[in-house]
């Protein structure tokens, strides 16, 4: 019996041992890309708010927003622009949750991106049915958004020491994608996004946000197909405090961001002003 039980137990030992270089032979025949100074390469283009890996066809076959229904088996992307949904809810001052509320029972009829406005950080990573392009260079991040046709050109600096100011340009106003200012932090790329106007919305219907608005991006290749996204944002004229963020992107080879313009044939502004002609019934909760 001891014989026996010596066998079972060396033959589960192996076949976990197999398992494990298993899936380290898969891992290190997909390994992440890593750029000329040994980071990694975040260069792609990505589709953000899925963990479907493949072609953008492949992985968005099933039915759905956004699907192609070639597959109605395969699993539905929730392509949805206001991707709050298990993520933690935000920290609102209570006047602020106040109107977070009321734009949501309007429908969102006042949404920026309704009149093709910039969608601002970090909603800009929330619309998964548009492609995302990052093109990493040694000094530069560039993140280009077919959504709204939106460029934001990060310049990559030295990790600072504690309580370091960064070298934020001081010669434009506030803006609607922020100034951003990159550096690496091990294998994370760390984004200090500053310089908010008041005009865009953070993650969801009614997200407003001040001038006062500081956002710190984390993005973290965790392999050949995905980089995990993280926004912590902060708003001492709104939130109570730091409101965290996630967001996975998928590597969608083969794929190029298409023109995208917004204001041709928008049909938004005119269905919200008849809403708000007809009257739209607002119940708080």
């Amino acid at each position: 019996m001891r014989l026996v039980g010596l066998v079972l137990t060396l033959v589960l030992v192996l076949g976990i041992a197999f398992e494990a270089q298993a899936q380290a032979s898969k891992v290190a025949g997909n390994p992440i890309p890593k750029a000329a100074n040994g980071r990694p390469d975040l260069t792609g283009v990505w589709q953000p708010g899925t963990t479907i890996a493949g072609s953008w066809e492949d992985a968005n076959s099933g039915t759905g927003l956004g699907g192609t229904g070639k597959n109605p088996n395969a699993p539905v992307l929730l392509a949805s622009g206001d991707r709050t949904a298990g993520q933690a809810a935000p920290p609102y001052q209570a006047w602020a949750a106040d109107k977070v509320r009321e734009e949501f029972n309007r429908r969102g009829i006042n949404d920026p991106a309704a009149r093709c406005l910039p969608l601002g950080v970090p909603r800009a990573f929330s619309v998964s049915l548009f492609p995302i392009q990052i093109v990493q260079a040694p000094k530069h991040v560039i993140v280009y958004f077919e959504y709204m046709a939106l460029t934001r050109i990060i310049p990559i600096v030295a990790k600072p020491k504690p309580g370091a100011a960064l070298p934020h340009r001081d010669d434009q106003g506030p803006t609607y994608m922020g100034d951003s200012v990159g550096y690496w932090d091990g294998d994370t790329l760390v984004v200090d996004v500053t310089d908010f106007n008041d005009k865009t919305w953070l993650v969801g219907t009614g997200t407003l946000h001040t001038d006062k608005l500081h956002v710190t991006e984390r993005y973290r290749r965790v392999s050949k197909d995905r980089i995990d996204y993280t926004a912590i944002m902060e708003d001492p004229g709104v939130l109570t405090g730091p409101w965290e963020w996630h967001q996975p992107m998928m590597l969608r080879e083969g794929t190029l961001p298409a023109e995208y313009v917004c204001a041709e044939n928008n049909l938004d502004p005119g269905r919200y002003e008849s809403l708000v002609k007809a009257g739209v019934k607002i119940e708080r909760k």
